[in-house]
C-alpha cells in the first residue's frame, strides 16, 4: 500500500519546512506528496498580488531543491502557467493535486488531503490506514482536529471562539445519531483511489471545497471518524479562502460573529426528529421541521413522492431522503431557523453542555458566567477543551457515521 499526500500551496513557502519536517518523521514511509503551487495567472501583472507570485515561485524553487524523489510539483504558478479565467482557488488546487494521485495510485492506495500550515504527529498517516484496515468499506475518513493557541490574546480568543461554534455543532449532531456528524477539515480527509475515482473526485470550488467533497463521500458511503489522532491546523488570520478558520478569524476580530452562532440545541433535535420520519414516509407524505426548506430548496416540487418512486425497499428510500437532508440542507435549515431560539449564544451554549454532559464544579462556574468577549483565555480554552474531548470520545465510541 501507498499513501498520496495531495498538498494545494499559494503563499506558504513559511511553512513549508516544518510541514515537511512532520511528513518525513511519519511512522509510515510509504508515501508521496504531490504539491499543487498554484495562483492566477494575471497575479503576476497586479502588483497587489506579485508578492504572492514571486513567494509561491520561492516555493516551488524550494521544493525543488530538496531532490527528494517522493515529492512531485505541479507548476500551476509560473508566468504562463497560472490559472486562467474562473477556474482558480484551492478548490482547483487541491482537485487538480487528488486527480494526480489517483492516476498514479493504486485502487486500494489512499488519498490524503492535506494543508501547509498544519501540523501532524508522527502517527497520522498509521491512524489513517489504521482506519481504513478496520473499516475497508467506508467512503471516507476525516480527522479530528485541534487549534494550538498562539499567545496573541486577540487571536486566541477568536480562534476558541470559531472552534467552539465548531465543536458544539459537531457535539449536537453526534448526539442525535446524524449520519453527517462530522467536521470538514480540507487539511485532514482521505479516501481510496478507487473511491475518489468512483466518487467523480473532487469538485473545485473557490472555498468549502472540502466541506461538498465529504458530503460526497458521504452519500456513497460511512466516513471514520475515530481515528483517534489529532492534526492541528494553524489559526491565523488568513483571506486565502472564503470559508474556515482564518476568514472567520478576521470577521470576529472586528466583533462579527453573526456567521458562526452557537446553533440552539432544540433546532438539532428538530433535525433528529425529520430523520427520524424517513420510514414512515416511505408509506406516505408526513409533515416534518424541514419541510419548509426543503421545499424551498426543490423549487416547491413534491419531496418524497419521487423518491419512493425509485425506491423498492424501505432501505433504499431511507438512503435517499438522507441524501436530499445533506449537510449542506441541514447547516442552511439551522441558520434559517436561528432567530427562533431567543437566547443569547453563551446561554445556548451553557444549557447544551450541562445538560448533555457531567462535568465538575469549576467548569459549570465558568459556564454559568461565560462571555465570549469577557471571559478569560484560560477559562475559554477550558471550555474549548472541554468540547474536544467529549467530540473525541464520542467519535472513538462510534467509529464510523
Amino acid at each position: 500500500m501507498k499513501v498520496y499526500l495531495t498538498l494545494p500551496v499559494l503563499n506558504e513557502t513559511e511553512n513549508l519546512e516544518v510541514l515537511l519536517s512532520c511528513i518525513e518523521k511519519q511512522q509510515f514511509q510509504q508515501w508521496k506528496m504531490i504539491v499543487c503551487v498554484n495562483q492566477p495567472d494575471e497575479w503576476w501583472h497586479n502588483p497587489i498580488k506579485l508578492n504572492i507570485c514571486e513567494d509561491n515561485q520561492a516555493a516551488i524553487s524550494w521544493l525543488e531543491s530538496r531532490k527528494n524523489p517522493k515529492i512531485q510539483v505541479i507548476d500551476k504558478s509560473s508566468r504562463g502557467n497560472g490559472w486562467k479565467g474562473k477556474n482558480h482557488g484551492v478548490g482547483w488546487a487541491r482537485k487538480t493535486a487528488m486527480d494526480e494521485a489517483a492516476l498514479q495510485a493504486e485502487p486500494e492506495d489512499i488519498i490524503i488531503s492535506i494543508d501547509a500550515d498544519t501540523l501532524y504527529p508522527s502517527s497520522f498517516i498509521n491512524s489513517v490506514i489504521s482506519g481504513f484496515e478496520k473499516h475497508p468499506q467506508a467512503a471516507g475518513l476525516s480527522a479530528p482536529y485541534y487549534h494550538k493557541l498562539t499567545g496573541e490574546t486577540i487571536a486566541d480568543r477568536c480562534l476558541l471562539r470559531y472552534e467552539i461554534y465548531m465543536r458544539n455543532y459537531a457535539l449536537n449532531m453526534l448526539l442525535c445519531d446524524n449520519p453527517y456528524a462530522f467536521s470538514a477539515i480540507g487539511s485532514g480527509m482521505a479516501c481510496k483511489a478507487n473511491t475518489y475515482l468512483k466518487n467523480g473526485g473532487l469538485t473545485p470550488k473557490l472555498s468549502g471545497e472540502d466541506f461538498y467533497f465529504i458530503q460526497k463521500l458521504r452519500k456513497q458511503g460511512n466516513i471514520i471518524i475515530g481515528s483517534g489522532t489529532y492534526i492541528y491546523p494553524a489559526a491565523r488570520f488568513s483571506d486565502r479562502v472564503y470559508f474556515g478558520t482564518g476568514p472567520a478569524m478576521i470577521k470576529g476580530k472586528s466583533g462579527n460573529w453573526d456567521s458562526y452562532p452557537i446553533y440552539h440545541s432544540a433546532a438539532f433535535l428538530k433535525v433528529k426528529q425529520t430523520f427520524s420520519t424517513f420510514n414512515k414516509l416511505f408509506i406516505s407524505d408526513l409533515p416534518t421541521p424541514m419541510d419548509s426548506l426543503l421545499k424551498e430548496t426543490a423549487k416547491n416540487k413534491p419531496l418524497w413522492e419521487p423518491l419512493r418512486a425509485n425506491a423498492k425497499t424501505v432501505k433504499s428510500f431511507e438512503k435517499a431522503c438522507m441524501q436530499k437532508a445533506d449537510a449542506l440542507r441541514i447547516l442552511q435549515y439551522l441558520k434559517e431557523t436561528n432567530q427562533d431560539y431567543p437566547e443569547s449564544n453563551e446561554v445556548r451554549l451553557s444549557n447544551f453542555l450541562q445538560s448533555s454532559f457531567p462535568m465538575d464544579t469549576s467548569l459549570k462556574q465558568i459556564l454559568n458566567n461565560l462571555s465570549f468577549d469577557e471571559t478569560s483565555i484560560p477559562d475559554l480554552n477550558a471550555v474549548r477543551d472541554f468540547m474536544a474531548n467529549r467530540e473525541m470520545e464520542l467519535q472513538q465510541m462510534k467509529e464510523i457515521i
